[in-house]
């Protein structure tokens, strides 16, 4: 019977109940040590009997660097469905629980393998996830188990993880938590009545409940030795008395303990070593000429209990006051028996971490073996169990340069799983020995600045590390990632610099990628400063194509689309954005916000703006999931540009406000461009020419004073037609010949384009129409169809103006057409008023179609509109099968159809 939980016992019954009913949800039991959380589950699952199939682990000390032991324990009775997830997923649970050879290539893939595994299960009962401890399991396990906790929604599951107060593991973040406290008065009382019958006399009671703040654990431990509170040193005070309460926790734990034989507490001590595996217990016992009469006594007190063929502690606390109150050489000697027994029976990794707690001195042969157990690790993306083994290597490493080597392999590993500030640390202790800094650990300290740090202090690095390699095909590869960090600044003169040296060492490289990445990075140089860099990302593109694997080489995923897109060019690209786009259903969760972002980009400057929307915001949602602060910044503002041509005024000012703030953080200034531009432009859109030209005034400043001369950055057009709208013809007449001077080194069509449009726009009546003609002539060369459509609507109304209604009217209505066609709904309506200014009735249209679909329900029509099944969709999506089911039902509704048919002629025309 549980007492005095009635509350807290609700609050989980509720969770269930919903999941029963296939709405599932999770939640985070938080407390300190002996409150009741293990308690309170066990009830609560108790109370399911035959209504859900439970889930159950507990996270141990012992197996902390073990990867993904508890989610094995988890997982074990619904292994033999693994076979019905899809492929890649069930090789990447199966690597991960080392149930095939090879592992997961992303952190991430086993989260989402976890969440189908447990859909699938569910479809057959409800489920119920219970990880007790879990400050305690290793972290790759919370990892995977807290990704599915937070995407169960939809289906029959209900996750629940206890955790002391405090120690809440980092994974579990966004989980909802439900704080346990103490018992009352009352139900203390009771409690220790209930235990100790002799108890009764009213002050004690109520002196315990004060002391233990009705802590049960310590309620029943202290209730058996009323003396330990008979006397409070130093104050009276109920907050004194509280702050007291782990010492006598751990003296009444002693106390225990110290009524055991020699021979019971070293049998207890094995039991801790050996996390409770009675079948080694016994076999190291053996080794150690241990009385194995002095086991059945340890049970036979209660601190410790049989449970099948494992041995468990009455609470995890009497573990390390075990661990910790035994002498040094027996526990060493504890984990060398440990070690000598696990040899045979094929337990390498676990046999390495007991003879490493088991070492006194600098040891290479050990050095060399727990490196291997890291590498292991680091192979089933168990990425914080390899960087602790890495570092564990480099402590017992008797040479300094392999210890500084394993170090950095430490730091890579950190880094990898998401723990930025541990990467940090370790990389802090590299180079102590007084010998140059590595270029490995320059790069990665820099890697580490540009996505999560300072982007300038990330460059600094990268210069500093092309300064120590000695080849040049290192260099030019460090150099390009320079260059990505100044795109990134949007700083001229760093770039002017970077772009220099890289132009030194390119007439030396040997290896055709370094040459496809370096010329990659040239041109995009040479176009932020305002330079012809055609030629060089022309050259790139076929070396690119052809002799960069965007799987293999990270480094050079960028430049895949980059320079597609610095091109701008209908003709160009094409095998890049293939493979790009085919990149996204290959690479981890980790990696996907990056290339995401750049396929929606490049998306939303053709007529694919459904799918640069849900792209976006995908990337966007994995990004705030994984940490990628810079990621977000730049799909958000990516979004904040979508949403002010497709006439989204509030969205786009949601989502500029935050990558703003994002970016000023990071002086993430392209970000902070893109953003300016967005607002700019919806100012204009929404009949606001004031406010938008005062705007884009000062970006031009700014863009000044960040010495680039991009003219893709520069508001140009939308400056010249901002100025005419408010009058000032002598300004705009000025800004457009400055955009044509900024523009002028450029050959490429979109910005060819740009210029005559702006020209045309301050032009005489007699030469407007050329201009804009010339404009539209290279806007054929180009995706951009938003940009031509633009054009057209210029051209219309200046024809109109001038009294040419009827030659009007075809520009016009080219720019309506489009405009409807890409739901770019303000300028649509702009076009319309003009066209009817004609004469020409329009009528109004309302949106339909897909239009109406979110971007989530619309990324999931065009994954089952490609002939995905459900299943597969919820895998590239990282969603449970039940949750796309539930998306799909609404847009089934929304769209007026019932099958998968109908669903896949709807979205036919989304290009």
């Amino acid at each position: 019977m549980l007492l005095g939980r009635a509350g807290e016992l609700e609050a989980v019954a509720r969770l269930l109940a919903s999941a029963r009913l296939g709405q599932g949800g999770a939640l985070v039991v938080v407390g300190e040590a002996g409150v009741g959380k293990t308690a309170l589950l066990t009830e609560a699952a108790a109370r399911l009997k035959d209504q859900a199939r439970v889930l159950w682990a507990t996270g141990t000390e012992i197996e902390q660097d073990l990867p993904f032991a508890a989610l094995h324990a988890v997982l074990r009775p619904g292994l033999h469905l693994l076979d019905d997830l899809p492929g890649p997923q069930a090789d990447a649970l199966a690597g991960a629980l080392s149930l095939r050879h090879e592992g997961p290539q992303d952190r991430f893939a086993t989260g989402a393998a976890t969440l189908s595994l447990v859909s699938r299960l569910a479809e057959e009962s409800p489920v119920v996830v219970v990880l007790d401890d879990a400050h305690w399991a290793d972290e790759p396990s919370t990892e995977a188990l807290g990704f599915a906790a937070r995407r169960v929604h939809e289906d029959a599951v209900a996750m629940l993880f206890c955790a002391r107060s405090g120690e809440v593991p980092e994974a579990l973040r966004g989980v909802p938590v439900l704080e346990l406290g103490g018992l009352d008065a009352a139900a203390s009382g009771a409690l220790v009545r209930l235990s100790h019958p002799g108890a009764s006399d009213q002050d004690t009671l109520d002196r315990l409940h004060r002391v233990t703040g009705g802590n049960p654990l310590a309620l029943l431990e202290l209730g058996a030795q009323p003396d330990l509170v008979l006397v409070d040193p130093g104050s009276d005070g109920e907050a004194d008395l509280l702050q007291l309460l782990p010492e006598r926790l751990r003296t009444a734990f002693s106390r225990r303990l110290g009524e055991l034989t020699g021979g019971e507490r070293a049998m207890a001590l094995l039991v801790v070593i050996a996390g409770g595996d009675l079948r080694l217990i016994r076999a190291v016992s053996r080794r150690l000429a241990l009385n194995g009469d002095d086991l059945d006594r340890v049970l036979a007190t209660g601190l410790i209990q049989l449970e099948g063929s494992h041995l468990a502690f009455r609470h995890p606390l009497l573990r390390s006051v075990i661990y910790r109150s035994s002498p040094e050489e027996e526990r060493r000697a504890a984990h060398l028996a440990a070690a000598v027994e696990l040899t045979a029976w094929d337990q390498r990794d676990l046999q390495v971490w007991h003879r490493a707690a088991a070492a006194v001195q600098l040891d290479e042969e050990l050095a060399t073996d727990l490196e291997a157990v890291g590498a292991r690790a680091a192979a089933r993306s168990a990425l914080t169990v390899a960087s602790t083994a890495f570092e564990r290597a480099a402590r017992c490493s008797p040479d300094s340069g392999e210890a500084e080597r394993r170090l950095v392999a430490s730091a890579q590993a950190a880094w990898d799983g998401g723990r930025a500030p541990r990467a940090l640390a370790l990389l802090a202790e590299t180079g102590s020995a007084g010998g140059p800094v590595t270029a490995q650990t320059a790069q990665l300290r820099a890697e580490i600045a540009v996505r999560s740090g300072s982007v300038r202090d990330g460059l600094k690095q990268l210069e500093e590390a092309a300064e120590i390699v000695t080849t040049a095909d290192e260099r030019v590869q460090l150099l390009a990632q320079a260059v990505h960090a100044c795109l990134y600044l949007v700083d001229g003169t760093s770039l002017r610099r970077v772009a220099a040296r890289l132009s030194e060492d390119l007439a030396e490289v040997r290896s055709p990628t370094a040459r496809a990445v370096g010329l990659a990075a040239a041109g995009v140089a040479g176009v932020m400063l305002g330079e012809d860099g055609t030629p060089q990302l022309r050259e790139a593109l076929p070396l690119l194509t052809t002799h960069v694997d965007p799987l293999a080489q990270t480094a050079a995923r960028p430049w895949l689309m980059l320079v597609p897109l610095f091109l701008r060019e209908t003709g160009e690209g094409a095998e890049l954005r293939e493979t790009v786009d085919d990149l996204r259903t290959r690479v981890g969760v980790g990696a996907l916000p990056n290339v995401l972002f750049h396929v929606a980009r490049d998306q939303a400057t053709s007529r694919s703006w459904e799918r640069a929307a849900a792209n976006f915001d995908e990337g966007a949602r994995l990004a705030r999931e994984t940490g990628q602060s810079t990621e977000l910044a730049m799909a958000l503002a990516g979004l904040a540009g979508l949403d002010a041509r497709a006439g989204r005024s509030q969205q786009c000012r949601e989502h500029a406000t935050e990558a703003s703030a994002l970016c000023r953080a990071r002086d993430i200034h392209f970000g902070e461009v893109w953003c300016e531009l967005a607002l700019g432009d919806l100012d204009l859109s929404e009949g606001n020419p004031r406010e938008a030209s005062e705007r884009m005034l000062r970006l031009v400043d700014r863009l000044r004073d960040l010495d680039v001369g991009d003219p893709d950055l520069d508001p140009g057009p939308e400056l010249v037609d901002a100025l005419l709208r408010v009058g000032q013809v002598d300004q705009a007449l000025e800004a457009a010949r400055r955009f044509s001077s900024v523009a002028g080194p450029m050959a490429r069509p979109w910005t060819r384009a740009r210029v005559e449009r702006a020209l045309g726009l301050v032009a005489t009546d007699e030469e407007c129409e050329s201009h804009f003609v010339a404009a539209l002539t290279q806007h054929a060369l180009t995706r951009d169809v938003f940009e031509s459509a633009r054009t057209s609507l210029a051209l219309g109304m200046r024809l109109r103006r001038i009294g040419q209604r009827v030659d009007s009217r075809p520009a016009l209505r080219d720019a309506l057409t489009t405009f409807a066609a890409l739901g770019a709904q303000l300028w649509q309506e702009h076009a319309r008023a003009e066209l009817e200014a004609t004469g020409e009735r329009v009528p109004q249209r309302e949106p339909a179609g897909v239009g109406s679909l979110t971007t989530q329900e619309l990324q999931i029509c065009l994954l089952l509109a490609e002939g995905r099944t459900t299943r597969e969709a919820a895998a590239a999506l990282f969603l449970s099968p039940k949750t796309i089911e539930y998306h799909l039902r609404k847009s089934y509704l929304k769209l007026g159809i019932h099958s998968r048919e109908e669903l896949s002629a709807a979205v036919q025309g989304i290009a």
